[in-house]
């Protein structure tokens, strides 16, 4: 089970961007201390080293649903600015959402549509009425229907409808995919400052869960064997 999420610094100022990058490492610190995976599908960058405008994650692995809404809403990340040092806000706030990667598409084989001969009415409809040139096709998997009576022939109305089904499911899968960008594109413009689900602050060391200290090793010393007095 995997889930993706987007962060977005909406059109916050650069501290924003700063505090999406510390929510990022939380909620990846978060992640791998609960087993799941993540990966970062896609960043923009900031204008500042090190920042993000947005990012989108994948979290995989069990609970990665609940997971995903427990980090879902509005965050506050609450501490002073890196920047400018007269700035008296402390709170950054980013918004994270579920969203759609890709839209499945929809398989076509002409296995899946049934054909149908049938007879319409309309101009020069003496022969078609009687031979039953028409044909009513349809595609099983979505339910789309089409009838075609163009042609006097059987056959050639037969492969019309086929190349009618297949368009029309294309332009269907593809509008999905529009809509599933543009719904991305309105995170951006979400963000709603105040009253957040999750507020989160820097470790009282002064090292975030994203980038843990490491004590530098000293090196042993060989003993050395100590001269008579």
């Amino acid at each position: 089970m995997s889930v993706h999420l987007l962060l977005s610094a909406g059109r916050g100022p650069q501290e924003c961007a700063w505090a999406l990058a510390q929510l990022l490492g939380r909620l990846t610190a978060d992640a791998t201390r609960q087993n799941l995976v993540t990966h970062r599908v896609q960043t923009v960058p900031g204008d500042r080293p090190g920042t993000y405008r947005s990012a989108m994650v994948e979290i995989s692995g069990a609970g990665a649903e609940a997971f995903a809404a427990s980090w879902s809403g509005t965050l506050c990340w609450q501490a002073p600015s890196p920047y400018r040092a007269d700035a008296g806000r402390k709170n950054w706030y980013v918004t994270v959402r579920p969203c759609r990667v890709d839209s499945p598409v929809t398989p076509f084989t002409e296995a899946d549509v049934d054909i149908v001969a049938c007879r319409t009415g309309g101009p020069g409809g003496q022969h078609r009425n009687k031979a039953s040139t028409a044909v009513r096709a349809t595609h099983r998997p979505s339910g789309l229907v089409v009838v075609v009576d163009t042609e006097r022939q059987f056959s050639l109305n037969r492969r019309i409808a086929i190349q009618l089904l297949r368009q029309r499911i294309e332009h269907g899968d593809e509008t999905a995919r529009r809509a599933a960008t543009t719904a991305r594109w309105r995170i951006h413009d979400e963000l709603v400052r105040g009253n957040p689900t999750r507020i989160e602050r820097p470790h009282p060391s002064g090292q975030d869960t994203a980038t843990p200290h490491r004590p530098r090793q000293r090196r042993r010393q060989s003993a050395q064997p100590r001269s008579p007095r």
